[in-house]
């Protein structure tokens, strides 16, 4: 059930120049969230900012009520909300959005397929498909190393391949080049990232007969599916991201290939 709440920055992590990680806790329970969800943050004192922010879930720990976000400088509003530090308040809507399918009956070995700040969502869905028995292997990629984000944090929950596009760490290359695809085969594939890089790695699970899930990043304004302006083309007509996504099965989609 999603829930308006104040939420307490415990740390701001700056992880490299453009992106940091937000520690966040709150004075009462935070809802349960699954990965792939997000949240619509309020943008305080930024007079140019108007609309508030989608960010997904990068983790969840219920028992301390402690909410990760990974958030990427990239405009005015998430600039100002790298900003925050220990003690400040920030206000979010959570959790939004349908999140990945997590491992059930023979669907075991997932493939975690991650490119900047598309990883977000990636760790929280490894932990969760760890606890319920699956097997998660991540393969991230940056363009240079300094790009990659938090590998020991993924290194605690599976495998982790990555590529750089300088060859600065492990194979030089996109993920789709990565040897790994050649060798091995999962039951699932779950993508977030930027556009050409998802529609690549789609276009490889349909060819290796592989389910696939991906994580939209179209433009978001409300997070509640009223403003429209995040609707994506499906075979089941036009859908906003915001409220039947932003996960979907590749098989719903109509990309070109």
């Amino acid at each position: 059930m999603k829930q308006i709440l104040d939420l307490r920055v415990l740390a701001a992590e700056q992880l490299n120049e453009r992106y940091v990680l937000l520690r966040l806790t709150a004075d009462k329970q935070m809802p349960d969230m699954e990965p792939g969800q997000f949240a619509e943050l309020r943008v305080d004192h930024a007079p140019n900012t108007f609309l508030r922010r989608p960010i997904s879930i990068h983790f969840f720990y219920p028992q301390s009520n402690e909410l990760w976000l990974l958030v990427a400088a990239v405009g005015e509003g998430t600039r100002h909300l790298c900003t925050l530090k220990a003690g400040d308040t920030l206000n979010a809507v959570l959790p939004l959005g349908r999140g990945f399918t997590l491992p059930a009956g023979a669907c075991r070995r997932y493939l975690l397929v991650g490119g900047g700040v598309g990883v977000a969502p990636l760790l929280f869905l490894g932990a969760r498909i760890r606890e319920m028995g699956g097997e998660p292997t991540f393969l991230l990629g940056a363009r240079k190393a300094s790009d990659l984000l938090q590998l020991e944090c993924f290194r605690q929950y599976g495998r982790v391949f990555v590529t750089t596009e300088d060859g600065s760490e492990g194979e030089k290359g996109f993920v789709t080049n990565h040897s790994l695809l050649r060798q091995e085969r999962f039951d699932m594939i779950s993508v977030c990232g930027p556009g050409p890089m998802m529609h690549a790695v789609a276009q490889y699970a349909k060819q290796s007969g592989t389910e696939c899930e991906v994580s939209l990043e179209n433009m978001m304004a409300c997070g509640l599916g009223a403003c429209l302006c995040c609707v994506e083309k499906t075979v089941d007509g036009n859908l906003c991201v915001c409220k039947e996504g932003p996960v979907f099965n590749i098989k719903k989609l109509l990309w070109q290939d």
